[in-house]
């Protein structure tokens, strides 16, 4: 499974982009369900977010789902911060 994470936004205005694919990595079940847990509560279009805050796009498989600071869920969070770490 391909995870794509899209950030925009910011004070600073410089867009991020990230990606893992979880075939053959151990911890894939923990990627995987985190990311449905993300695409669950995300938006099919940019939700309103606040002057300065981070936008993001979540791309798994050729499902993509939008989310904006600060109404991110744990889960959303957690796999963006983890994408945009550990990703290429």
């Amino acid at each position: 499974m391909r995870i794509q994470v899209s950030r925009t936004g910011g004070f600073a205005g410089i867009a991020r982009h990230s990606e893992v694919d979880t075939a053959g990595r151990d911890d894939a079940p923990e990627w995987e369900a985190l990311a449905e847990s993300a695409l669950a509560a995300g938006h099919d279009a940019p939700p309103k977010g606040v002057p300065d805050g981070f936008r993001y796009r979540i791309t798994v498989g050729d499902r993509t789902v939008h989310c904006a600071d600060p109404r991110l869920t744990d889960a959303q969070r957690a796999l963006v911060s983890r994408v945009l770490k550990e990703g290429a």
